[in-house]
C-alpha cells in the first residue's frame, strides 16, 4: 500500500484507491465526487446543490439501498441523506447535499441490505402469482419480525404504528387482506425514510469536499489599469513639456461607479507595484523606451520596492486601502495581480541573487517564451532556497490580505513548482477559508486541470479561441464534466489576447462573445475597453493589441462614447443583470446543449432543480448574416416532460414566444444575435 499525506491532512491510497472502495458484504464501488482517488479534496460552494453517486450491487435478489452520512467543518454529523436509485440496470444511486458553510466538509457513503424493501417486494409477486395466506403464512411472520425492528428504529411517538402492523401480521385469525392491508401503506415507508432497517452496512471510505463562497463559483470580472485612468496625454509637439501624466488610485476610482453600474462583481487590477527601470519595454513592446516610458506592470521591483510596495506614481498604501474600501461600498471587490517574476532592479536581486537562476556567463536568465522574449523580467528559481522563498512569498501575499484582498488572480502559475501551490493554498485556506485564486495558466490540459485540482479556485481557459458550435459544445461539455475541481473564467478578452474573431467580426462579434461567455459560465470577464470595441492588432495575424496598454497609458473616452452611443456597457450590464436574475445561470454542472439544424446557431440551456428556474440561450455565431434553424429541445434536462408547451420571454428585448419540443428560431445580428429565454409558465 502506498499511503500519503495530502492537503489539510487528506489521506489517500494511490495504488488501491478503487479496492478500498470495495468494502463488508455489499458491492459499493465508484464514489463520486472523488478527486484523484480522494488525494484532493472535490469542490463546491456555500448552497451549491452538490451531487453524490455510488454503484450499489449485491448477491442474489435482496434489495439494496443507500444513503451519504456527511459532516460539516465543525464536525458536526447532517441528516442521514437518503440515496435514489437512477437508471434502470446501472445500480447507480443518487443524492444531493447541499453545504451550508465554508471549509473541509466530509462525506461518506453507506450501502445496505433493505430487509423491508426485499419483504415488500416478495409479498407484492407472491400475491400477483395467486398464492394464499396459507402459502405466505412464514412471509407474514418473517415482516412483523422486520416491523418490529422498525418500531425500535423510528421516533417514539410513531412506535405504536409499527408494533400494531406487527401484531396484525402475525394475527392467524384475520384474512390475508386483513393482515396484509396495514403493511403495505405507503405512509409506514416514508416514516422510515430517515430511520431504515438496515441490514449488512457497508460503509466507503470518507471523502472530502472544499466548499468556498459562492464567489468562487460564480462572478463577473472587470480588468483595468488604473494608471490610465485620469491620465493625459501629450501630443508629439507637447513633448518638450514633460512625459505624459500618470493615473492614481485616486483618479482611477471615480472610474468605480460605471464598473457597478455596468453589474460586475470583481474588479481586478495588474500588478501596482514600482516597475524596474532597467531593460524597461517601449510603447509596443519596444526595446529601446523613450524617457517618458512607463513599462509593464509585470516588471515588478525598482529601487522603490517589490512585490509588498506600491507604485509611488499610483499613490500611497492609504490610497490602495481607499480604493479598496469604495469598490467594497459599491458591492464589489478588489482582485490583485499575484505575478512571481522580477525586474532587473528589483531589491530580490541584489538581496537574494540565489533566488536566481545565473547562467554560464554570469548573468541571470531573462524570460521567454521562444520566440517572445522578456529582457525586463527575471523569473524566480524555486529549487536554490525553497524555504526562504516560500517564507517571503508567504509573508508578500499575507500582506495584501491584511490591505482587503482576498482575491488574487496568480500569473502564469503553470511555470512554477506544482508543490510550491499545493502547500501555499492550501496553508492560506487554513486560515483564511475565504482567499480565492484565479490560475493564468494557458497552457497543456493536464497541467490546468492539475492546477484546480492542487488548489486553485479557478481557472482561465481556451474559451477565447473556442468559435465554431462544435468546439464550443465539446469544451462547455468537457468543463461541466470537471465541475467536482475545475471552475471556469469565460474572459472575453485581455491585454494579451484579442482574438481575431473581435479584430474582423464587427460589433456583433462583441455582443455574440459576451453573450457565450456570460451565458456558458458561472464567472466571466472583459478587459477594459471591450465595451468600446476596440479592435485594432498591433500587426496582421497578432493577438496583441496596437498600442498595448501593458506598455503604455491608454486614457479612454468615457463619457464621449456613453454621450455618443458608442459603447457596449448598457448590453453588459443587462447581461450581468440577468446573471444575477436567475440562478440557474450561476451553476457550471447544469449546461446542457440542444440541437440546432445550423452550425452557425447554437443553443444551450440551464436549469435550476431547486428553484425550478430554467433558461435557454439561442446564439447566431454568424457576425455577418441572418441565420435560421429549428431547436430541438432536450426537455427533461429543463425539468419538462416531452409533450409540453410553455412560454419564454426573451430577456434582451421583452418579446414572448410559445414554445415546444421543436421551435423556429431567426436571429440577425445586425438586430440582436441572441435570445436569452427565460421560462416563464408552463401549460399542460
Amino acid at each position: 500500500m502506498i499511503v500519503a499525506e495530502g492537503a489539510l491532512g487528506f489521506a489517500y491510497d494511490v495504488r488501491l484507491c478503487i479496492v478500498r472502495n470495495m468494502t463488508g458484504r455489499l458491492g459499493l464501488t465508484d464514489v463520486a465526487p472523488v478527486v484523484s482517488c480522494g488525494r484532493y479534496p472535490a469542490r463546491a460552494v456555500v448552497g451549491e446543490r452538490v451531487p453524490v453517486s455510488a454503484t450499489v450491487f449485491r448477491e442474489g435478489h435482496d434489495a439494496v439501498a443507500a444513503n451519504v452520512v456527511w459532516k460539516g467543518p465543525d464536525g458536526a454529523k447532517q441528516p442521514l441523506t437518503p440515496m435514489h436509485p437512477g437508471v434502470p440496470g446501472t445500480d447507480r444511486w443518487h443524492a444531493t447535499i447541499v453545504p451550508d458553510a465554508e471549509g473541509r466538509w466530509t462525506f461518506t457513503v453507506e450501502a445496505w441490505g433493505d430487509p423491508l424493501g426485499t419483504w415488500r417486494h416478495t409479498v407484492e409477486v407472491k400475491l400477483a402469482a395467486g398464492q394464499g395466506a396459507d402459502e405466505l403464512d412464514n412471509d407474514l411472520r418473517d415482516g412483523a419480525a422486520i416491523f418490529t425492528r422498525a418500531g425500535r428504529s423510528v421516533p417514539k411517538e410513531f412506535r405504536h404504528r409499527f408494533t400494531g402492523v406487527a401484531t396484525t401480521l402475525d394475527d392467524s385469525s384475520l384474512d390475508l387482506a386483513e393482515r396484509l392491508g396495514p403493511a403495505l401503506e405507503d405512509s409506514l415507508y416514508e416514516l422510515l425514510r430517515d430511520h431504515p432497517v438496515r441490514d449488512l452496512v457497508t460503509r466507503s471510505e470518507t471523502f472530502a469536499i472544499w466548499v468556498d463562497r459562492r464567489r468562487a463559483l460564480y462572478g463577473s470580472w472587470y480588468e483595468f489599469f488604473p494608471r490610465s485612468e485620469g491620465a493625459i496625454l501629450r501630443d508629439e509637439t507637447m513633448e518638450a513639456i514633460g512625459p505624459p501624466s500618470h493615473g492614481t488610485f485616486s483618479s482611477a476610482a471615480h472610474r468605480l461607479p460605471a464598473i457597478a453600474a455596468m453589474g460586475f462583481d470583481v474588479v481586478y487590477l495588474p500588478p501596482i507595484h514600482p516597475i524596474g527601470k532597467v531593460n524597461r519595454k517601449g510603447a509596443n513592446n519596444a526595446l529601446i523606451p523613450d524617457t517618458y516610458d512607463v513599462g509593464s506592470p509585470w516588471a515588478i521591483g525598482s529601487s522603490d520596492g517589490g512585490h509588498d510596495a506600491i507604485h509611488p506614481q499610483l499613490g500611497t498604501l492609504a490610497d490602495f486601502d481607499a480604493f479598496v474600501a469604495q469598490t467594497r461600498d459599491l458591492g464589489m471587490e478588489v482582485a490583485l495581480d499575484f505575478a512571481l517574476q522580477c525586474a532587473p532592479d528589483h531589491p530580490w536581486v541584489t538581496e537574494h541573487p540565489e533566488w536566481f537562476t545565473t547562467r554560464p556567463d554570469g548573468t541571470i536568465a531573462y524570460a521567454e517564451n521562444p520566440p517572445k522574449k522578456y529582457q525586463d523580467i527575471y523569473p524566480l528559481n524555486f529549487d536554490n532556497d525553497p524555504k526562504g522563498l516560500y517564507a517571503e512569498i508567504m509573508r508578500v501575499l499575507r500582506h495584501w490580505m491584511d490591505h482587503g484582498v482576498r482575491i488574487f488572480r496568480v500569473d502564469n502559475p503553470h511555470t512554477k513548482p506544482l508543490t510550491f501551490w499545493h502547500r501555499l493554498i492550501w496553508e492560506i485556506k487554513q486560515t483564511d477559508p475565504d482567499v480565492l485564486f484565479l490560475a493564468e495558466a494557458f497552457t497543456r490540459p493536464a497541467m490546468m486541470h492539475t492546477l484546480a485540482k492542487i488548489g486553485f479556485t479557478q481557472s482561465y481557459t481556451y474559451f477565447t479561441w473556442r468559435t465554431a458550435k462544435w468546439e464550443l459544445e465539446e469544451y462547455g461539455r468537457e468543463l461541466a464534466g470537471a465541475a467536482d475541481y475545475m471552475w471556469p473564467n469565460f474572459f472575453v478578452n485581455t491585454p494579451d489576447i484579442l482574438h481575431a474573431s473581435l479584430q474582423h467580426g464587427g460589433p456583433a462579434m462583441f455582443k455574440i462573445r459576451a453573450v457565450l461567455a456570460a451565458m456558458l459560465a458561472p464567472s466571466w470577464g472583459v478587459y477594459s475597453g471591450y465595451e468600446l470595441g476596440e479592435h485594432q492588432a498591433v500587426r496582421s495575424g497578432s493577438e496583441e493589441y496596437l498600442d498595448s496598454e501593458k506598455y503604455q497609458l491608454r486614457p479612454r473616452d468615457w463619457a464621449g462614447a456613453a454621450r455618443t452611443g458608442r459603447t457596449l456597457a448598457p448590453y453588459l450590464a443587462r447581461l450581468n443583470q440577468i446573471r444575477r436574475e436567475h440562478p440557474a445561470l450561476q451553476q457550471l454542472r447544469n449546461l446542457a446543449f440542444h440541437e440546432a439544424d445550423n452550425d452557425h446557431l447554437m443553443c444551450w440551456s440551464k436549469h435550476d432543480a431547486a428553484t425550478g428556474d430554467a433558461v435557454i440561450v439561442v446564439v447566431n455565431l454568424d457576425p455577418h448574416g441572418a441565420r435560421e434553424a429549428t431547436v430541438s429541445l432536450d426537455l427533461p434536462r429543463l425539468g419538462m416532460d416531452w409533450r409540453e408547451h410553455f412560454t419564454v420571454r426573451d430577456q434582451i428585448t421583452g418579446d414572448s414566444f410559445s414554445w415546444s419540443q421543436r421551435d423556429y428560431v431567426r436571429l440577425d445580428p445586425y438586430v440582436e444575435p441572441a435570445h436569452i429565454l427565460s421560462v416563464q409558465r408552463w401549460e399542460a
